[in-house]
């Protein structure tokens, strides 16, 4: 598509919307939202700085220190050490012959191939399928399990109801909510601003009409969360204030409120679940003498003991939604609430009904609940992965910190293995990881660290090897995506930048100097392997009844909309109807309120049935009294996770260049703080600079700091420190949600938070590090 003045419209797609790059020349001027996405996300346009920035990696580089000593170099050089720019031929044949070096000295459980992260978007150029495919091509590599999103959910729900990906693929739709959905509960709220994203790609933005299709139609929308913005304002919510981490104090005090006023479902409870009695005679105190009354949760939720009763009243006489956010499971004991919301919903006996029930994640990214047919798409194939080692998501710098030592996770007594070279691709764990003071001292171990990478993340300051990639808006590819009927030809909008090169052609290179590129590239090209993939695609379509055009038209035609789905979809809804011909993918094909499975794991902070356990970081504990305000770090407004950071939409809402920070007036006035301020934020683990917002948008005793804003140590390398930019990874916690989940407990922090006066360091994130050419 072409404008005036020779500037052109070329369509791409991303994480968070379909746009058209408009570009003039070489040069991207702007990108412009699909014309029929009726929420187009904030963030896009922070691009357009993003793809030329100083902070892009041009070259392929390696540090000064490895670059002379190969493995036996000072590792903690790693983080503040220059790099030296080299040819790509240097660049890969170095890297390739430690790679050849590693496995044949340590074998394939010393490599760590980590890609954990959004990367870009697109079918064909995606990170983990090409550093995996490449891994698994000379024997394997030891893995993870789980994401950094829903971990503890990914983990308990299995044994309560079923895998949460295909319960995610089968949420009842917006449509049937809006239609037959009396009360939408949310625990952790529904904040619309992490609806912005769909992991491979975003057509229409369907979250917040969705929701106010429902407010429309006279739903009641009630959300618990400590802040109030979780909600869109306009909509009408009502807003019940909660203490992090206590919302399985209140939910076990609604199901004591069931119980007490005869309001569960019993012949629900018969016919559908197993296990009641257990949970019951916990509820009610007849197991441990203490009964999990209102009054009792609202000693430790701060939501009065009345609010409690009449929400559970009103929610057994109405068709009710719960659901529960992937925010408010990332806590220590983060599998306790999502365990709880379905045994609420099956305790209402509403599981199945159009608009009653349960969600798990409802806002948290735009697909949920999405209107589409659904369609498993065709990938690169990664093939077999035969070391058999594997990790939980959040468990890396434990990895690197202890090998050798035993760990348990979901039932199984494990052992973290010896890794002496990590690679990474499509990620930046200085966003996504807890403690990262921890993690630079675990990213000193292994002996080689790879990272491909577009900008000078920390991830990429903290490697031997880098290789620069490119964006999405410098090769072509599909945009085919769970989620969303929309597909997109990603054409190529401007030539790459520097010398980068896609994933795809470095792994290609790596493969050529190790003897197996014929093996890994099957003799294609990028526009060969696109062509694949959509014949694949057309294939399964065929199966599936319906028709895609051909390749050519396709690109020609620039996108193509998947039919409308078949019928309404209804979460679990053929197992409402005939559990005996549908069960689920339990161990009793019935809902586990009490685990038989679990309960002979012997975990005490994950016991056979959902329970109450105080976390060790919260309002209401011993620790509050030396860091009185809890930390919630949750997901930004103007990027997805750190990506885009130094674009113009992320730059655009820091304070005196740092990541903004709201506390409510009754907090702030004491400290003499206010709006505009720079203030420390400080723990035991760590402290950063962030500019602050005054506002009761949050519950007093919280600071809400969102993760993203690059890692910015005043020292680099050191393992303690200022950080400058409001990353707050500086203080969460590592440790893992329980010994069944093992997932991020991030929202189980606390900290004391101080003006700062005075000298303020400057920002240096952005900036690319010293580099010396030769």
């Amino acid at each position: 598509m072409s404008t005036a003045i020779n500037r052109r419209l070329i369509p791409t797609s991303t994480h968070w919307g379909t746009y058209y790059a408009e570009v003039e020349g070489d040069r991207l001027i702007a990108v412009h939202d699909y014309a029929k996405d009726p929420a187009p996300a904030i963030i896009g346009p922070g691009i357009v700085e993003a793809v030329t920035h100083e902070s892009r990696i041009g070259r392929p580089m390696i540090r000064k220190g490895w670059l002379d000593k190969r493995e036996h170099s000072d590792r903690t050089g790693r983080g503040r050490e220059p790099f030296v720019a080299v040819p790509w031929d240097e660049a890969l044949e170095m890297a390739a012959a430690e790679i050849k070096r590693i496995k044949e000295t340590h074998g394939n459980t010393a490599f760590y191939a980590g890609s954990y992260g959004w990367a870009s978007a697109g079918r064909f150029h995606h990170a983990n399928s090409h550093i995996h495919r490449f891994f698994n091509q000379i024997g394997g590599y030891v893995r993870h399990e789980g994401t950094y999103s829903y971990a503890a959910a990914q983990q308990i729900l299995p044994h309560v109801v079923g895998p949460i990906k295909p319960l995610l693929d089968t949420h009842t739709t917006w449509p049937v909510l809006a239609e037959h959905c009396e009360m939408l509960v949310s625990f952790g709220g529904m904040p619309v601003k992490n609806a912005q994203v769909t992991s491979g790609g975003v057509g229409q933005h369907t979250c917040y009409h969705g929701l106010k299709a429902c407010a429309d139609n006279g739903c009641e929308l009630v959300y618990l969360s400590p802040i109030r913005i979780d909600m869109p304002p306009d909509l009408g919510a009502e807003w019940i204030p909660i203490r992090p981490g206590s919302d399985a104090a209140v939910m076990l005090a609604m199901a004591h409120t069931l119980i007490a006023e005869k309001l569960q479902d019993d012949a629900f409870l018969d016919r559908y679940t197993v296990g009641f009695e257990r949970f019951r005679a916990y509820v009610m105190g007849e197991s441990d003498g203490q009964p999990k009354t209102p009054e009792w949760a609202a000693q430790i939720s701060m939501v009065p003991a009345d609010t409690i009763r009449d929400l559970t009243r009103r929610m057994a006489s109405s068709r009710t939604m719960i659901n529960a956010t992937w925010s408010m499971q990332r806590a220590e004991y983060g599998e306790q609430p999502v365990w709880l919301t379905v045994v609420l919903a099956a305790m209402l006996g509403q599981i199945g009904t159009p608009g009653g029930g349960f969600g798990i994640g409802y806002s948290s990214e735009n697909g949920v609940g999405n209107p589409v047919k659904f369609f498993h798409w065709p990938s690169v194939s990664q093939g077999i992965n035969n070391v058999k080692d594997v990790i939980p998501v959040a468990r890396i710098s434990d990895m690197l910190l202890n090998p050798g030592q035993p760990f348990q996770f979901d039932g199984k007594d494990l052992t973290y293995p010896d890794i002496r070279m990590v690679y990474w691709a499509g990620g930046n764990p200085f966003h996504h990881h807890q403690d990262l003071h921890k993690l630079v001292e675990a990213f000193r171990r292994p002996e080689t660290i790879i990272v491909n990478e577009i900008w000078w993340t920390g991830m990429a300051r903290h490697a031997d090897i880098v290789f620069p990639s490119t964006t999405a808006l410098e090769r072509n590819d599909l945009s085919i995506t769970h989620w969303e009927p929309l597909s997109v030809a990603m054409k190529q909008a401007i030539p790459r930048v520097g010398d980068s090169r896609p994933d795809y052609e470095i792994f290609s290179g790596l493969a050529r100097n190790l003897g197996f590129a014929e093996r890994y590239t099957e003799g294609r090209n990028e526009m060969d392997w696109l062509r694949h993939l959509w014949d694949q695609s057309r294939q399964r379509a065929a199966e599936a009844g319906f028709e895609l055009p051909d390749f050519e038209t396709f690109w020609e035609q620039e996108t193509f909309e998947l039919p409308e789905a078949d019928k309404p979809t209804i979460l679990l809804e053929a197992f409402r109807t005939d559990p005996d011909a549908n069960p689920l993918p339990t161990p009793s094909g019935k809902i586990e309120i009490f685990s038989e499975t679990i309960d002979g794991f012997g975990y005490d902070d994950c016991p056979g049935h959902p329970v109450w356990r105080e976390p060790d970081e919260w309002l209401g504990g011993k620790l509050a009294q030396t860091y009185p305000l809890h930390l919630m770090s949750n997901q930004p407004r103007t990027r997805l996770h750190s990506q885009l950071d130094p674009g113009s939409v992320s730059m655009g809402s820091k304070i005196a260049d740092r990541e903004p920070m709201t506390i409510h007036p009754d907090d702030a006035a004491p400290r003499g703080i206010k709006s505009g301020d720079v203030v420390r934020v400080w723990n035991d683990r760590g402290s950063c600079l962030a500019g602050v917002i005054v506002s009761d948008a949050v519950m007093p005793g919280i600071a809400q700091l969102s993760t993203g804003a690059w890692y910015d140590p005043q020292t680099p390398g050191q393992t303690e420190g200022l950080e400058k930019h409001g990353n707050p990874n500086v203080l969460t916690r590592d440790r893992g949600t329980s010994r069944l989940g093992q997932g991020p407990a991030a929202h189980s922090c606390l900290v004391e938070v101080a003006r700062v006066d005075g000298v303020i360091p400057a920002v240096t994130a952005h900036r690319p590090p010293e580099i010396i050419e030769r």
